[in-house]
C-alpha cells in the first residue's frame, strides 16, 4: 500500500479542512470578549452587511442549512443579539434582524479583521498572496457546491 494519491500529505482536502479548523480556533480570542462564537460571527457579518434578512438568504450566503441555521439563530436571539420575525408577505418566512446589542457589536468587531492579519505573521510579501488565493478557492467551492447537490 503505497500509493502516493492517498497519502495524507498529497490531499488537499485535509489541508483545507486543517486551515478552517484552526482560522476558527485564531478567531477565539477576539471573539470570546464579545460573547460570540465563529459561526455567529459570520452571521453578524452578514446582517451587518445588510440587516433584516430572511432566514434562507443568510443560509445561503453562509453555506448553511436551515435545519443548522435554526439552532444557531436561536442561541443568538436568546443571547439578544437578533431578533426573529415572520415575514409581512409570507408568514412562513422568518425574517432576521439586528438588536441595538447585535449592532453594538459591530463598533466592537471592528478591529479583528486587521488582529487577524497580525496574528498570522506572515512576511509582507506572502500576506498580499491571500486576496489572490480568494477567487480559486470560489472557484473550487462552486464546484464543489455542484457535487453536493
Amino acid at each position: 500500500m503505497n500509493n502516493e494519491q492517498l497519502k495524507l500529505e498529497n490531499q488537499l482536502c485535509f489541508r483545507l479542512y486543517s486551515a478552517a479548523r484552526l482560522t476558527m480556533g485564531a478567531y477565539h480570542p477576539y471573539l470570546d470578549p464579545l460573547g460570540i462564537t465563529y459561526p455567529q460571527y459570520l452571521v453578524l457579518l452578514v446582517l451587518w452587511e445588510q440587516d433584516k434578512q430572511p432566514v434562507c438568504d443568510i443560509g445561503k450566503r453562509l453555506m448553511l442549512d436551515t435545519n443548522t441555521m435554526t439552532p444557531l439563530l436561536q442561541r443568538m436571539e436568546k443571547a439578544g443579539l437578533i431578533t426573529r420575525t415572520r415575514g409581512k408577505k409570507d408568514t412562513r418566512q422568518r425574517i432576521v434582524s439586528l438588536t441595538e446589542k447585535g449592532k453594538a457589536l459591530y463598533e466592537q468587531a471592528q478591529n479583528i479583521p486587521e488582529n487577524m492579519r497580525k496574528a498570522v505573521m506572515m512576511p509582507e510579501g506572502e500576506l498580499e498572496e491571500i486576496p489572490q488565493m480568494i477567487p480559486l478557492l470560489d472557484k473550487l467551492i462552486e464546484e464543489l457546491k455542484k457535487l453536493n447537490n
